[in-house]
């Protein structure tokens, strides 16, 4: 090695020690057996034994990145929400991710995507956790639980199992809407770049003068909707399970940034109680004839996280970081969700999961939070606690106005929403299938779930699944049972 040759580093421990081997552990004698004094040894072994955290429940194989997000038109007028003032550009994170599968599944299955962003308002983050389509199986939170069992793997066998799928689906009519869109091209797209994302949920957003609106988001995907054929897919899926998260990093890398349009329905907040079906009903969507798309902005992904593990794995999303200016709504699964996300985010990666890097806030942080697992940044009360007579922060109000709510009427019940007139769990799916799609993707879809229900499916779902197709779409629903009864 020459001179002019830098050195490279010598290796230390966690605690900056330098080490003195990085291949051989301390022994007596070169035959003799190893000893406990070796710390460093100690050291790697106890780190690699715990260097996995638990896999997240749901959305467990993801990928992500980093971009920006800016605003070119003036929605103002419906939110005073920092992040979608006029001119405002906000740094943000962005996960995609799989559902039913495990961290090291295929991203090729047919399977929704989760689509997560987390905006680093100048009012502390926002996130909006929604998937690549705008509906879900279930509209009570209470279910969700059973749902993604069903699509997890048979107790008894430890395999993924048809029947459960649909065994579930059948009896619970409400996800027709959702496996409508599953089944079809969108099911599996042919890259996260190419797929919208939804908020899914109906959120509210209050303007500077505290009028309320509804709102649904729509992030419209610049590379347009592609999808893959099930052969592609399953193909894919064994020569190279990781496609997904390879296109999406590399895109980034060429500086071929992917980029989404945001579109908002804005629904009056009067609108509501009189809606011919239930506006918070997640297994709904809202015409657009009724309440068309507004242009908000523009999301762009352009920078590669240096560190998967620490940027994506550790990214923790939750519809509860809501700024001022957004609010939830009625929705039952939102509602269960402000809870259910922070709370496995605890467990998965501990209670100061806040401070880890992607979820910092590029704001300031003034908690009365402090200590357990973890904690490396002190609160900046001068007491623990509140209120206090040593200069501690006090929340105020009247600085960002009331929180965004709304008034309930009536006793507490275990029932669902109130029946309206189109409040009915086969009516979209319908729709869906007469008017949204063509003969191609009609075709693609009969296709699609005949070949589903031939792996395991047993009778009598089998049966009911042959009846909740009919109860979709007859035409569409003979075709899958002379398919699935080899006509």
């Amino acid at each position: 090695m020459s001179e002019s040759t830098p050195k490279a580093p010598y290796t230390t421990n966690n605690a900056g020690i330098p080490v003195e081997s990085d291949e051989n552990s301390l022994s007596v004698g070169p035959d003799g057996p190893i000893l406990l004094q070796d710390h460093y040894l100690i050291e790697k072994m106890a780190q690699f034994n715990r260097e996995r955290v638990p896999e997240r429940v749901v959305h467990a194989k993801g990928s992500g990145a980093y971009g920006v997000f800016e605003v070119t038109n003036d929605v103002s007028q419906f939110t005073k929400a920092d992040l979608f003032q006029p001119g405002r550009r906000t740094e943000m994170l962005a996960r995609f991710s799989t559902v039913a599968g495990e961290f090291g599944s295929p991203d090729t299955w047919r399977d929704p995507r989760g689509f997560a962003l987390k905006f680093y308002t100048e009012q502390g983050n926002y996130d909006l956790v929604g998937n690549n389509t705008p509906v879900f199986f279930v509209r009570d939170t209470i279910k969700f639980q059973d749902f993604i069992r069903s699509q997890k793997r048979h107790p008894a066998t430890g395999l993924r199992s048809n029947d459960m799928q649909w065994d579930f689906w059948t009896l619970s009519p409400e996800s027709a809407h959702q496996v409508t869109w599953l089944m079809g091209d969108r099911g599996i797209p042919k890259s996260f770049r190419h797929m919208n994302g939804y908020g899914s949920h109906t959120y509210m957003w209050v303007n500077a003068a505290g009028e309320r609106f509804w709102v649904k988001y729509h992030f419209k995907t610049d590379q347009g909707i592609d999808y893959l054929s099930q052969a592609d897919a399953d193909e894919l899926a064994g020569s190279d399970a990781d496609h997904h998260r390879r296109d999406l990093h590399e895109s980034i890398e060429s500086g071929n940034a992917p980029t989404w349009s945001l579109k908002v329905q804005i629904m009056p907040f009067e609108d509501a109680a009189d809606y011919r079906f239930n506006p918070f009903d997640l297994t709904k969507v809202w015409p657009h004839g009724d309440y068309p798309l507004i242009d908000v902005g523009r999301m762009t992904l352009n920078k590669n996280p240096d560190n998967f593990f620490i940027h994506i794995e550790q990214a923790a999303f939750e519809p509860s970081n809501m700024v001022p200016g957004i609010g939830p709504s009625p929705d039952k699964m939102l509602l269960g969700r402000l809870f259910s996300y922070p709370d496995t985010h605890r467990y998965r990666i501990g209670p100061n999961y806040a401070q880890l890097p992607p979820n910092r806030p590029h704001s300031p942080v003034h908690s009365y939070a402090k200590d357990g697992p973890m904690r490396y940044v002190a609160s900046n009360a001068a007491m623990p606690y509140a209120p206090n007579s040593y200069g501690g922060p006090a929340a105020d109000v009247l600085r960002f106005g009331d929180p965004a709510g709304w008034a309930a009427a009536g006793e507490m019940v275990r029932e669902a929403y109130t029946k309206r007139r189109e409040d009915d769990d086969w009516g979209q799916a319908g729709t869906q299938v007469r008017k949204v799609l063509d003969d191609a993707q009609r075709d693609r879809l009969v296709s699609n779930v005949s070949g589903h229900l031939l792996q395991g499916v047993s009778r009598p779902v089998l049966d009911r699944a042959l009846q909740y197709w009919r109860n979709i779409d007859k035409n569409v629903g003979d075709r899958i049972a002379g398919k699935v009864n080899g006509g």
